[in-house]
């Protein structure tokens, strides 16, 4: 019978050899935190009861799965954690593009291949190792897939700290980097969760184009350029319209100012390069697309999620937001007639703004 000595030496290094199993496979780094959650249940429970999750029900449709892990897979007793970095070009070439009302921007995340798919791809092939090593155990893999609080867990694990701007940062990575998660019932021994270094920095909260983050820490996503682009179905409000500028598809302002990513590292990921030339795309070129090459465009990429209409929404406030107002109109105009009202709306929006600053009304 194996010692209890010889057992924790034994689940050691394995803890050890899955790391460096990690990291052969292209993660970044690994950690692993049992399943407590009680301060972010609470967090999340006050979060909820605020409104700030707005249209995404989601958030609060599981109960306490999502902040109880061994509730979401029974016996779970450990997570390991794992970030893989996935900025495609340095951070200096970013901000042109936002300086560039002619250009779409894209949350640098979607340029390439959906991380959802890249990652899970990776954390099967980690579990078929462990399985190599151990034999059949308890497992389920995550990535942003079901309700899992994954930030919080990474915390535990030592992957880092949620800033202000409710993003995960590492002091030697920065925040440009996707999460996963395997539960398991491997009684694996712990790593030391990350401590905050944020500071006095407010940096994120005062370049939020729509002052999303309301507080230090708290995040309103009915204000957020991510959700308003991406998780809002219907229209966007009226008043924030102004404010997205040429963003588009997500938002990455607060990222581009922490200072901590200065210490970010291009991915070496194939799969995370921008496709198709999306990375510097003019908004006109975009609003162009019908939905087949809408479709065809964003084949495997996690921009298809949102669908044409949406696509075309997001766009038509960007061309309403553009200096040029030829341009603009011209391509508007285009689209004026379109099927979908919420379209429509956007693009009728879109033309008088246009005309207000060109002063044709």
């Amino acid at each position: 019978m194996v010692t209890s000595s010889r057992e924790d030496t034994y689940l050691a290094a394995l803890a050890r050899q899955i790391k460096q199993w990690a990291r052969e496979l292209g993660f970044q780094q690994a950690g692993i935190s049992n399943t407590d959650l009680q301060q972010a249940e609470g967090c999340l429970e006050e979060w909820l009861a605020a409104g700030y999750h707005g249209e995404m029900s989601y958030m609060a449709r599981h109960g306490s799965k999502r902040s109880r892990p061994e509730l979401l897979v029974p016996g779970a007793k450990r997570v390991i954690s794992l970030r893989m970095d996935y900025l495609p070009e340095p951070q200096g070439r970013l901000q042109p593009v936002l300086d560039d009302p002619a250009r779409a921007y894209i949350s640098r995340y979607a340029l390439g291949r959906d991380y959802h798919k890249v990652l899970h791809t990776r954390l099967r092939r980690l579990l078929d190792k462990v399985r190599d090593r151990v034999g059949d155990f308890g497992h389920r893999v995550f990535v942003d897939s079901a309700p899992v609080l994954e930030k919080p867990l990474a915390q535990r694990a030592g992957l880092g700290w949620i800033g202000k701007h409710t993003n995960l940062i590492h002091r030697k990575a920065g925040s440009w980097f996707f999460l996963g998660e395997i539960f398991t019932d491997l009684p694996l021994p712990t790593d030391a969760p990350a401590r905050d270094h944020c500071g006095s920095c407010s940096a994120c909260i005062k370049i939020c184009p729509t002052g999303a983050i309301v507080a230090p820490y708290v995040l309103d996503a009915r204000l957020c350029i991510s959700y308003l682009t991406i998780e809002l179905h219907g229209p966007i409000p009226l008043e924030l319209r102004p404010l997205l500028g040429n963003r588009i598809y997500g938002c990455d302002d607060c990222q581009l100012v922490c200072p901590w990513n200065r210490f970010a590292r291009t991915s070496t990921e194939p799969d995370f390069v921008a496709r198709g030339g999306l990375d510097a795309a003019t908004l006109s070129e975009l609003f162009a697309w019908q939905e087949e090459e809408f479709l065809r465009r964003t084949e495997g990429s996690a921009i298809r999620r949102i669908g044409h209409l949406r696509w075309l929404r997001n766009i038509a406030v960007a061309l309403g937001n553009a200096p040029d107002a030829e341009a603009a109109q011209r391509a508007l105009r285009a689209r004026s007639e379109h099927a979908s009202e919420l379209v429509r709306e956007h693009v009728r929006w879109a033309m008088a703004r246009q005309s207000r600053r060109s002063g044709t009304d």
